[in-house]
């Protein structure tokens, strides 16, 4: 079964994303063409990048780089949710990011942002991170205003034109998922 990963990319002691990510993982747990798991890097514990070689090599020698590796690898896709702070996305989220190379490699990404401005600085700044880390980036990406999706900017009450946006990004994340496991299978069996 098609595994995706959705990424809560904000490790703020008070912060939106929980929601975000539940309403994400609610709506995609009524489907049966893949399983959903949430990953909190909150829970994650990996310090500022300590390892002392380029992630592109895969010679990781911390421990938490290593169980890091093997939480990602076992996904075939992700979701992140991420705030955009000072326009960019979280300190946080590109440092797990940076950690790893071939386990984000030819995998989907779809991003689900919130802000002022929907998130949409920090989305084009990850569009760009995960190109160069060979992920696939899915389009339509969901833009969750302040103005629009939150009451107070604290309580989270998507539209429904979010709902739709979200639909639409996990129906390409899935076929991307599904379709880009059998090019990591091939190149696989042909290494």
């Amino acid at each position: 079964m098609t595994r995706i990963g959705i990424i809560i990319g904000s490790t703020r002691p008070v912060r939106n994303g929980e929601q975000v990510a539940a309403w994400v993982h609610d709506l995609a747990s009524q489907r049966t063409d893949a399983e959903f798991e949430l990953i909190d890097l909150r829970g994650q514990r990996l310090p500022l990048l300590d390892e002392p070689k380029p992630a592109m090599w895969g010679d990781y020698r911390h421990e938490h780089t290593k169980a890091w590796s093997a939480r990602i690898a076992e996904f075939d896709g992700f979701v992140v949710v991420t705030p955009e702070y000072n326009g960019t996305a979280p300190g946080a989220l590109i440092n797990a990011f940076d950690y790893l190379f071939a386990e984000w490699a030819d995998k989907p990404i779809g991003l689900v942002s919130y802000g002022v401005l929907g998130g949409a600085r920090a989305a084009e700044q990850l569009r760009l991170m995960c190109g160069t880390l060979q992920m696939a980036v899915m389009g339509p990406q969901v833009l969750l205003s302040f103005a629009t999706d939150f009451e107070d900017q604290t309580a989270f009450r998507p539209t429904e034109r979010s709902v739709a946006a979200l639909t639409a990004l996990l129906d390409k994340t899935v076929t991307w998922s599904i379709m880009l496991a059998k090019l990591r299978e091939t190149a696989l069996a042909a290494a």
